[in-house]
């Protein structure tokens, strides 16, 4: 039987706000009747106003979702009181699902088998294939069902929010290796395209000496941003469209000049870094890694199934924890991992339009056997999840391993030395416990850290933790750390 997980993990499932507090609507057991549960699904039939209950099924493994109701949410507030039923002990276990909860189950089955066969099987260019099980008449949404990559910075940070890594391996950029995989019409595209971020990039070195020449005190006028950011989205170098176009948020605080010097001291040396890394006197030494990172940042993509088909990374993977974030009406996802033996930091990205599914297929406070495919550059972060070892994520056994604030630091310091634009890392501190006059910061042994200004008073965590130290998970950024997860010193998970 799947260990079941908590509360909090459940309501962190939930696409918003009123979802939790729909499904604790229909978390009681005299709305549900025929419920059960098998050691990979829960199924159950919750009455509502209709004549008939709505029919509830959960696929532990990824998990999966699908219910009878109208609701386009996924999971739907069936599917999460049905969950939270079943984390308060009250879903019996059966000897086997329900026939419409076995059909569906069957039918899941069937797809991940043909998918696998597909996988396997040598490409022919018969098209892509759909994921997720959003497409069966719209009742139903597996993890990540609904959720479409897009390249570039659509919706994330500077260095880290949707950024794709970087497309070709080549010295002029790329334009070779595109040339070579296409036909002549694929190589003067991709040409064409170098020549525009070229040109683009260039414009914004002489944008940025003419900033500083001028003086910061002119820049609190948006409209030069976003006349900026037009053109470099014309010229192809979406990512740094999109970091030009959030400049915009950092005149906010009094030490505004200063921060507004640094993001342009970090837009100045990625053009300069591509100028010369795409330069064919460059180094050869300059390469590889390098150039992929600096592409990326630019906005290259890169396809899933060229990420899919190098190395892979094999680990028993901590949910760390998750956020999500909305620009342009694009929902971006961060799920962040950490292996328990490699101790390598892992971030699993998802996107999709407002009010569609996003992938939820890893829950924060679980263990995930599996191998993770990373995009290339200099300082892998993001990942794809290429195979899954077990059948369903499991709780861990205690809480994820943990550092110092010194070692943290460290940790940090590797990954911007690699990476300077590096905006936000996962870490895991040991032995925390809320400090400072205002209690927002995060104590531990050796110092302490900041948290985001936007975090305020962290009262959950202040509750959770009633002055004993915890385990803490944290996202950082340049502006403070955002707590994710806690763990107390039963390893009780506790989400943030």
């Amino acid at each position: 039987m799947t260990e079941r997980w908590n509360r909090d993990q459940v309501l962190a499932l939930a696409p918003d706000a009123s979802s939790q507090k729909a499904a604790q609507g229909v978390s009681s057991p005299g709305r549900w009747s025929g419920a059960g549960a098998t050691a990979g699904a829960l199924w159950g039939e919750c009455r509502g106003s209709g004549s008939k209950p709505y029919l509830a099924c959960v696929d532990l493994s990824e998990p999966a979702y699908r219910c009878s109701c109208p609701s386009r949410k996924f999971p739907c507030k069936h599917a999460l009181g049905l969950l939270l039923l079943w984390s308060a002990g009250g879903v019996p276990d059966a000897a086997g699902p329900a026939d419409w909860a076995a059909e569906w189950l069957d039918r899941r089955r069937d797809r991940a088998a043909r998918a696998a066969v597909r996988a396997s099987a040598p490409a022919d260019g018969d098209g892509t294939e759909a994921h997720g099980d959003a497409a069966e008449g719209g009742d139903e949404a597996a993890a990540g069902g609904g959720a479409a990559e897009t390249g570039g910075q659509a919706a994330g940070g500077r260095a880290d929010g949707g950024a794709t890594a970087g497309g070709g391996t080549g010295r002029a950029g790329g334009a070779a290796a595109t040339a070579g995989q296409g036909g002549p019409a694929d190589a003067r595209r991709a040409a064409q395209r170098e020549r525009r971020v070229a040109a683009g990039l260039a414009e914004l070195e002489r944008w940025l000496a003419d900033q500083v020449r001028q003086g910061l005190a002119a820049s609190r006028r948006h409209d030069q941003w976003d006349d900026l950011a037009k053109r470099l989205v014309d010229a192809q170098a979406p990512a740094v469209a999109g970091a030009v176009s959030r400049l915009g948020a950092v005149l906010s605080g009094d030490d505004w000049p200063a921060r507004l010097l640094g993001e342009y001291a970090l837009l100045h040396l990625l053009a300069v870094s591509h100028r010369r890394l795409t330069s064919a006197a460059a180094p050869a030494a300059l390469g590889g890694a390098l150039l992929r990172t600096v592409r990326e940042r630019v906005g290259f993509p890169v396809a899933k199934e060229e990420v899919l088909a190098g190395e892979t990374v094999r680990d028993r993977w901590d949910v760390l924890g998750r956020r999500d974030t909305e620009q342009d009406r694009i929902i971006a996802r961060r799920v962040w991992l950490r292996g328990r033996s490699t101790g390598r930091a892992a971030l699993v990205l998802s996107f999709a339009p407002v009010g569609q599914a996003l992938d939820a297929s890893l829950v924060t406070g679980t263990i995930v056997d599996a191998d993770l495919a990373f995009y290339p550059g200099s300082c892998p972060l993001r990942a794809l999840v290429a195979a899954r070892h077990d059948p369903a994520p499991h709780l861990s056994a205690g809480p994820p391993p943990g550092s110092t604030v010194d070692g943290a630091l460290d940790e940090v310091a590797r990954a911007i030395a690699a990476d300077p634009w590096t905006d936000s890392w996962p870490l895991v501190l040991e032995a925390a416990v809320p400090a400072g006059s205002t209690l927002r910061a995060l104590a531990g042994p050796g110092g302490a850290l900041a948290l985001h200004p936007s975090c305020g008073t962290p009262w959950r965590l202040i509750a959770a933790s009633g002055g004993h130290p915890l385990t803490v998970a944290a996202e950082w950024t340049p502006e403070g750390l955002r707590p994710l997860t806690a763990w107390d010193e039963e390893g009780q998970v506790i989400v943030l």
